[in-house]
């Protein structure tokens, strides 16, 4: 028995039975993501002044980022498009560029989540020394440690730390930071690297979810979008390669599937968009 309304619209809904599930399954990505980005909205607002991260993110990464994705937003539809005129080696050029610019996204997303895990923020015990941010080195870690906590030092009965500051962050105001070196103030490529006694750290944090609140949200917001991703690379992956077969035995019925994982995909582009504003430049 043939399943109704797969290719011709349904005359209740005019949609054939695939689009309209689509669009039911985005309305509930709507209210998931809507709900992330209000709570987002909320503690942003409620937040002490002075007390909510700015400028940690590369904004030419998400730049870039943001290209990939707009871009791949054009591919899909021509992919559609090549497959409403009957080009279907055109269809698998497009298709496959899109893959890859998923592809594309997800390896970019994946350095700068690397880079987060390596990167951080030491507050100091005395309240007029401003908190520093770098690259650490630590006693018998070979590279940049990732995760590494002031607990774990503390356990291990290391007594210093060296630390090589971002170029934009001031370590210390008018005084002499730990180790010796002077405070820097901001200017030149290369602060000095310094050196930091443990037992003078109140805390250290690399740029993860424990981090603050900021990172929090942000890890959830793009780490459930790098899953979206994920998902629609794969669904079509599988329509351009195996699930191509489809286009021999019923041309519409597949252009069909073409259009609903682009209309995923089409969401999931929408969601970055608001994503990249939101956490990198405001």
């Amino acid at each position: 028995m043939d399943v109704p309304y797969t290719t011709k619209p349904r005359s209740d809904t005019g949609l054939y039975n695939a689009k309209l599930g689509i669009w039911l399954f985005l309305a509930s990505e709507v209210m998931l993501f809507g709900a992330l980005f209000s709570s987002y909205i909320l503690l942003r607002v409620n937040a002490l002044e002075g007390t909510w991260p700015h400028g940690l993110l590369n904004i030419p990464i998400g730049t870039f980022n943001t290209a990939v994705l707009i871009s791949s937003s054009i591919t899909v539809v021509m992919a559609w498009a090549s497959l409403k005129l009957g080009k279907f080696n055109h269809f698998k050029i497009y298709q496959g560029l899109t893959i890859l610019c998923a592809l594309a996204f997800m390896v970019i997303k994946s350095v700068e989540y690397k880079d987060k895990f390596t990167h951080y923020e030491v507050w100091f015990n005395d309240h007029e020394k401003k908190s520093i941010r770098g690259h650490i080195e630590v006693p018998g870690e070979e590279g940049n440690p990732w995760f590494m906590t002031h607990k774990k030092l503390a356990e291990r009965k290391i007594e210093t730390i060296k630390i090589h500051p971002d170029p934009k962050v001031t370590v210390a105001s008018g005084k002499e930071a730990h180790g010796g070196a002077e405070a820097h103030d901001g200017h030149g490529d290369h602060p000095p690297v310094q050196e930091i006694k443990v037992a003078d750290i109140k805390r250290l944090s690399a740029f993860v979810p424990a981090h603050s609140t900021y990172f929090a949200i942000y890890f959830t917001l793009t780490a459930l979008h790098a899953l979206h991703v994920m998902g629609g690379a794969l669904v079509m992956a599988y329509l351009w390669g195996p699930g191509s077969k489809m286009w021999k035995t019923d041309p519409e019925r597949f252009t069909n599937r073409i259009e609903v994982s682009g209309l995923f995909w089409h969401f999931v582009d929408l969601v970055w968009i608001f994503l990249f504003p939101v956490l990198y430049l405001l």
